[in-house]
C-alpha cells in the first residue's frame, strides 16, 4: 500500500496486525508488528489510519503508542466511535489484516519533558491510559521516580481496561516487575457507576479524596510532585487549573516544567 507519487517513498508503513482484544462493544486494543528502523520515546504518539475506500486518501488519526519504547510489537487502545470515518472501519479489524501508520512518533508525554521529582502522577480519562501502558513499562520511570501512581477514570466498570495489568499483571513484566510491585500504584475512579472510588478525577483531587486514600499530603507540591495528563480536554483543562494553583507549571521537550499534557490531542 502506498499512497505517494511514483518514485517517491510512502509516508506510512503498512504494518501486519498481531492481535486484537475487545474490551467492550466500542473499546479494544491491537497491537501490530514493529518495523525495525521505528524508534520512539515512552509516551509519544503516532498517526494511525487505513487506506481509503474506493481510490480515496488514507484516513489517519494520532494514537498514542501504549506499549514502551523496548518492545518489539506496537499497541494501541482506541475507542469505536459510531459512524466514525476511521474507528468504525478500525473497530473490525482482525489478526493478520494491515493498518497504516506515520513514520514521524512525536509528543509531549515524554520523562523528557518534565524535571526531576519524587512522585510521578499519570491521570487519564478513557483511551487517554494508552501513554501510561508506556511509560508505566518503561524502566527509566522507575528510576527517575520514587513512586509511580496511574489514575484512571471512566464511566463504567467494564470500561477500565487493564485493571487487572496495573494490579497485578505488571509486576510479572520482565523488565520493571519488581520496580512496580513497589513504587506503582493503580487508581480507578468511575463515574456513571457504584464503584469504592466514584467520580470524576478532578472531584476527587479538589475534595481531597484523592490524597487521602493514597495515604499521602493534601495537593500537589511543586518540589516532590510531576504530573501527566492525556483524555478527555475538559479533564486536561480542568487539572491543569488545578495544578497551576498549586504552584506547577506546564512543561514541554524544549523547556522541561512540573506537568505535561498532550495538546494534539486537545481541540
Amino acid at each position: 500500500m502506498t499512497d505517494a507519487a511514483p518514485g517517491k517513498p510512502s509516508p506510512f508503513h503498512s504494518l501486519k496486525v498481531l492481535w486484537v482484544k475487545h474490551w467492550t462493544d466500542q473499546l479494544f486494543s491491537f497491537a501490530c508488528e514493529r518495523p525495525e528502523d521505528f524508534r520512539f520515546r515512552s509516551g509519544e504518539f503516532v498517526m494511525i489510519g487505513l487506506p481509503g475506500e474506493d481510490g480515496a486518501k488514507p484516513i489517519l488519526r494520532a494514537y498514542s503508542i501504549a506499549s514502551p519504547q523496548w518492545a518489539e510489537e506496537l499497541e494501541f487502545l482506541s475507542i469505536a466511535v459510531p459512524d466514525g470515518p476511521l474507528t468504525s472501519r478500525l473497530v473490525k479489524i482482525e489478526a493478520g489484516d494491515r493498518v497504516l501508520m506515520g513514520k514521524k512518533p512525536t509528543g509531549t508525554l515524554v520523562l523528557d519533558a518534565l524535571t526531576g521529582g519524587e512522585r510521578l502522577w499519570l491521570i487519564g480519562t478513557g483511551t487517554g491510559l494508552a501513554p501510561w501502558l508506556s511509560v508505566a513499562r518503561d524502566p527509566d520511570t522507575y528510576s527517575r521516580f520514587g513512586q509511580v501512581i496511574v489514575c484512571h477514570t471512566v464511566r463504567n466498570v467494564a470500561d477500565l481496561a487493564y485493571r487487572d495489568f496495573f494490579t497485578s499483571g505488571i509486576h510479572d513484566d520482565p523488565l520493571v516487575g519488581d520496580e512496580a510491585k513497589a513504587q506503582l500504584t493503580y487508581y480507578p475512579t468511575v463515574t456513571r457507576e457504584r464503584f469504592e472510588t466514584p467520580g470524576r478525577i478532578t472531584d476527587r483531587i479538589r475534595s481531597g479524596d484523592l490524597f487521602a486514600d493514597l495515604q499521602l499530603p493534601i495537593g500537589f507540591s511543586p518540589n516532590s510532585d510531576r504530573v501527566m495528563l492525556c483524555g478527555s480536554m475538559a479533564m486536561i483543562k480542568e487539572t491543569g487549573e488545578l495544578l497551576e494553583s498549586y504552584g506547577l507549571r506546564e512543561g514541554s521537550n524544549a523547556e522541561p516544567g512540573d506537568y505535561v499534557l498532550e495538546r494534539a490531542f486537545v481541540g
